[in-house]
Formats: C-alpha cells, sequence, structure tokens
C-alpha cells in the first residue's frame, strides 16, 4: 500500500536514507579539498617526519651527560659543530660533546636530547655551560611520532579540515581522492512566489526557499543547483523537474507538497520511471506535509512551503540524504552544537508528533535560559531572532518551565 498521507515517525523517515550509497570519488588537488569528503581511509606512505628532528633551539647532546648539572653546579661540553638547516648533519656527538642546532634541524648521530639555549651559556668559543639537565627524548620529535609507514591517519568519510590538509602536505601528498559533491537541484513552485528582485502584488511573495536551501546544501557539502520558479502547472511543473532531474543527485521542490487539490508534487514525481513513494506526511511540527520518492539513482523530496518548515525539514531529512551520498552515516543538525539550558516557560505540545520549537538563549546568573519563540511556521524573523531548536520528544504532552533541555545551536 502506498503511504499516501499515511504519517510516519521521523526515525522511521530518517530510516530510509540508511540504504542510500556514497557517490564515486574524485581526485583533487590540494588547494580545492578544504571541506571535501575523503573518500577511502588514509594511511601513510612514509614515516612522518622521517627523521628525528629538534623542537627547540639550542643543543644537540647526549641526555645522561647533562644529568646533575644546575644553575649553581653547571656542567661543560665541548661543542663540535652546528647542524646546518635542511642538511643531514656531518658531526658526530660522542660524550662530552655538543652540537649547536635550531628547531626543525636534524638530530646528529649520537645525540638523544635538546638542552633548551635558555639554559646554557657560552663558557669559552668551544665550550658550552650546561646549567638544567634534560632526560633522552627531550625536545626531539622522533622519526616516526607524527607516523610510521602504513599507519591509519584519517578515515574515509572524514571531512577535511585545515590540519587535515596540513598532514596531507606533510606527506608529499598533492592530491586526495575525495567523495564527489551531491548535486542538488532547488525548485520553488506556487502561482504566488515570485524571484526576489521584483515587487510583490498583493497577493505575492518573493521566492525565499531557494536562497535558504541554497545556503543549507553549501554548509552540507552539496552544490546547489538552482532550477528556479515553477507555476502550480502540472505540464510546466513536469518540465522544471525532468530538466533538474538529469544532473541531480538529490532534488528538493518546496511548496505543493500538502493535500491541497492544486499540490501537484506526488503526481509529478511519480510520472518518472522507477518512482517509488516513501514517505507522504512526518509525525513532526514544523514540516508534517513532506515527500519522498525514490527513482533510480535519484532521490526527490517535497518539502514545505513555510520557510522555517522547509529548513527544518531540511535538517532532518535531506541532511541525512547528503551524509549518505557522502558516505557518512545518516545523521540531522550534523553542523549544530549543543547547549545545556533551562526552559523559561511551559512548552505545551500534542502526543504523537515530534516538534521543534524556536528558542532564544539568555544568560541569566550562571545558567543559560532558553526562551520559546513562538509563531507561525511562515514566520521568518522568530528564526532570525532565535539562537536554536529544542526538540519535544514524540509521545511528550510538553516540557514544564524550568525543566533541562538540550539547544541545538544554529550553525
Amino acid at each position: 500500500m502506498k503511504p499516501f498521507f499515511n504519517v510516519q515517525t521521523v526515525a522511521q523517515v530518517r530510516g530510509y536514507a540508511e540504504a542510500i550509497g556514497p557517490l564515486p570519488a574524485e581526485t583533487v588537488a590540494l588547494a580545492e579539498a578544504q571541506g571535501r569528503t575523503l573518500a577511502g581511509e588514509l594511511t601513510a606512505p612514509a614515516d612522518l617526519p622521517g627523521f628525528h628532528r629538534a623542537t627547540m633551539d639550542g643543543y644537540a647532546v647526549r641526555g645522561k651527560d647533562t644529568f646533575g648539572t644546575s644553575e649553581g653546579t653547571p656542567g661543560y661540553l665541548r661543542q663540535v659543530g652546528e647542524v646546518r638547516m635542511g642538511e643531514v648533519p656531518t658531526m658526530t656527538v660522542g660524550p662530552g660533546d655538543c652540537a649547536a642546532i635550531g628547531t626543525g634541524g636534524m638530530v646528529p648521530d649520537g645525540a638523544d636530547a635538546i638542552v633548551m639555549v635558555e639554559h646554557t651559556r657560552v663558557a669559552r668559543a668551544d665550550t658550552v655551560e650546561v646549567c638544567r639537565p634534560v632526560a633522552p627524548g627531550a625536545h626531539v620529535l622522533g622519526a616516526t611520532d607524527d607516523a610510521a609507514e602504513g599507519d591509519s591517519l584519517l578515515p574515509a568519510g572524514q571531512r577535511l579540515r585545515a590540519q587535515d590538509l596540513g598532514l596531507l602536505a606533510a606527506l608529499g601528498m598533492g592530491e586526495v581522492a575525495v567523495v564527489r559533491r551531491p548535486r542538488v537541484g532547488i525548485l520553488s513552485t506556487g502561482d504566488e512566489v515570485i524571484p526576489i528582485h521584483q515587487t510583490p502584488l498583493p497577493g505575492q511573495v518573493r521566492d525565499v526557499n531557494s536562497h535558504t536551501l541554497a545556503a543549507q546544501v553549501l554548509a552540507a557539502g552539496g552544490t546547489p543547483l538552482p532550477l528556479g520558479l515553477a507555476p502550480d502547472d502540472a505540464d510546466s511543473l513536469r518540465a522544471a523537474v525532468a530538466a533538474g532531474l538529469e544532473p541531480c543527485d538529490l532534488l528538493l521542490l518546496s511548496g505543493g507538497s500538502s493535500m491541497g487539490t492544486r499540490d501537484l508534487t506526488i503526481e509529478i514525481f511519480e510520472s518518472f520511471p522507477g518512482a517509488d513513494l516513501l514517505v507522504h506526511g512526518v509525525s513532526v511540527a514544523p514540516g508534517k506535509p513532506f515527500i519522498w520518492v525514490q527513482t533510480t539513482g535519484k532521490q526527490l523530496l517535497g518539502l514545505p512551503g513555510q520557510v522555517t518548515s522547509c529548513m527544518i525539514s531540511f535538517h532532518l531529512f535531506a541532511e541525512p540524504i547528503l551524509e549518505r551520498l557522502l558516505g557518512r552515516p545518516a545523521r540531522a543538525f550534523v553542523r549544530f552544537a549543543r547547549q545545556a539550558a533551562t526552559l523559561t516557560r511551559n512548552l505545551p505540545s500534542v502526543p504523537g508528533r515530534e516538534e521543534y520549537v524556536r528558542v532564544r538563549l539568555v544568560r541569566e546568573a550562571d545558567e543559560w535560559r532558553a526562551e520559546p519563540l513562538f509563531g507561525k511556521s511562515g514566520l521568518i524573523r522568530t528564526l532570525t531572532q532565535g539562537h536554536g531548536l529544542v526538540r519535544v520528544e514524540v509521545n511528550s504532552e510538553g516540557l514544564d518551565e524550568g525543566s533541562p533541555v538540550t539547544v541545538l545551536l544554529y550553525p
């Protein structure tokens, strides 16, 4: 039986995403890899740094030659040379010897520690006074301290950060295999929706969802492909969806997802070969009129037209799909930090639906207070004035004033 407005839970709907596999890999230059998703596990092709190097300016010594030294009873070492940066040392540090060295220099044979320059004094041209002992290994980075050849360094699915790129650079990797960015078509529908540069006539509204969704797609690691506006006309809407279906992995259509007589989304989505209606309606507020139709290798989502419902539906349902396309677990609100807070007033809810309430955070005394921002899902300012969302469990009748809550902070 097809789920035509057979309302499902958020968990059920998200479960469908688990079956989606990752997109193919592609190779990109290191300079283009920031924020991309690693396609496979990264193992070290060689030892890193590959040689013992100094982490302080000072003198390369044998640690045991400094034992017992102090300001009052310094030790004296013979300087046998100076390590030149970027070169292999030619000297060997024997008993009672030392060699001047800078941070990053290669530790010469025989030495096993660096005594910091501020803990030394030059006694004579070839003699160094050591005023503090060092243990073997002090201020020395070992040849395999960062990585030994074959070590697992980064897992598949890792979103590459600046420090990850630094590791790749240190390994001499100028290119890296990453998952192809999901291509996400964005289409807004409705005879009342006009481009943002036009002045609305009575009954018209500017197209907000195309812009909020594009920003959300970018933040989630996808590539937004704006498909423009489509009127509430079956032929025009089908042509617009067909045009976006070919290049896209995921298509987001905002509006036309409720039970109104002019809501054509399901009819259009199901007209494509291999279409399978997975979801029509979710027990969530806001965002109940959500549609998910799957075709061969493509995901078609009908999102609510109201801006708050549309944005929350994206995080709940489109974001887990994007995570799976990128080879990661199907998670929602991935980039939302969490903040513990206390509710400032009673928050009633209707059992049988999961609810997401907009809140503003206020600091009082030594705790954060979460102040609900009530308003219809068509309001934009309750989003811009707030700091995040509070989730109310599906079978809860609400939360009492003073209840501890976790706020999902807007990224």
